[in-house]
């Protein structure tokens, strides 16, 4: 990966969908889908891989004209931050889903585990390829984890909920290798349901995450979170599962800190850990001020160096208005900047 500045910035994943791609009336209106969700989008199907291409590039340029310096694919592919991964394995009916409780305790549609999970080709190869062909800065692209796919499911073929995060697991690590191998500088893994179910998480959730990650070479993250904010709308005072991550094998743990106003002693935990510091608040579509912004990063510096910090927002910008987001990530690059200056390394 090319050098990056002190306090880089970078989007958590998504970036919102433009409106003639997606109706987002119908997006805003659930929680992401489990399985497919093909009614959301507005394009014809022979005519939907083009304008994902034309849209991701318009993600692509809005990152780039904001000033970030690690770019995703926005996941403009995608229908939510999971699906286009899990409904992509053998093993899984999602033709005939099961039902599975959300984080917010309401029943959703979901995978049905049926027989053995395995990737049978690379996933997201080909959009790592997209987005390394158009830019040159570092990229980065997300994969759901093993434990939140193991708990967006119903199994119906392992004896337990452990066998099949571990099954998943197995196609996780096959597919970061291969991202990599395609020109991926980061690699995130995002495990949103160690949040929400800390107790599994505990019993097996970490092991799977190293699995996940076993003999992986580059920069890998693990992104934690308490649910979009356009969806969950309560935020606890902490997280219930974070120290724990001093364990795994991640390089980055990205949190949430803005609309939470987390305690930032709990990164004490974390001290060989490079934070990716969650500083918008995406619950407000009114875009923050670069001072507003910097005060946010400032209140981790007494517990994280600035090296090892990443300016990001609190989650995925999915359900955000474009303009919304666009500022929002104007206001991280600027904050950035306004930073460095101060700890003179502009």
């Amino acid at each position: 990966m090319a050098p990056l500045p002190p306090l880089p910035t970078s989007l958590v994943g998504s970036y919102a969908q433009p409106e003639w791609l997606i109706d987002r009336s119908k997006l805003a209106g659930r929680f992401p889908p489990r399985v497919r969700a093909r009614e959301l989008w507005r394009i014809p199907p022979d005519l939907l891989p083009e304008a994902q291409d034309d849209a991701t590039l318009l993600a692509i340029r809005a990152q780039e004209e904001a000033g970030l310096d690690i770019l995703t694919d926005g996941e403009i592919r995608r229908e939510s931050y999971s699906n286009h991964f899990a409904t992509a394995l053998e093993g899984v009916d999602v033709d005939d889903p099961g039902t599975a409780l959300d984080r917010s305790g309401h029943p959703n549609p979901v995978p049905r585990i049926t027989g053995p999970i395995r990737r049978p080709r690379p996933v997201q190869v080909e959009d790592v390829r997209f987005l390394r062909a158009h830019t040159d800065r570092p990229i980065k692209i997300t994969v759901p984890g093993p434990f939140t796919m193991s708990q967006q499911a119903q199994n119906e073929h392992y004896p337990d909920a452990e066998a099949a995060a571990m099954a998943y697991a197995e196609a996780v690590n096959a597919e970061v290798a291969d991202l990599f191998a395609a020109g991926a500088d980061v690699v995130q893994l995002d495990e949103p349901y160690m949040q929400a179910r800390p107790d599994a998480a505990r019993a097996y959730g970490l092991a799977a995450l190293n699995a996940a990650l076993d003999g992986v070479t580059g920069t890998t993250a693990v992104h934690l979170c308490f649910g979009y904010a356009a969806i969950i709308h309560e935020r606890p005072e902490g997280y219930s599962f974070l120290p724990e991550l001093a364990g795994c094998s991640a390089d980055q743990i990205s949190i949430e800190t803005a609309q939470s106003g987390l305690d930032l002693g709990v990164l004490a935990d974390l001290a060989d850990k490079t934070i990716i510091l969650g500083v918008i608040d995406l619950s407000d579509h009114a875009v923050e001020t670069p001072q507003t912004v910097a005060g946010r990063v400032r209140r981790a510096f007494d517990v994280v160096p600035p090296e090892r910090i990443v300016i990001a927002p609190d989650c995925g910008m999915k359900y955000l208005p474009r303009e919304s987001a666009e500022g929002k990530m104007r206001a991280m690059a600027d904050a950035a900047a306004l930073l460095r200056a101060e700890l003179g390394t502009a």
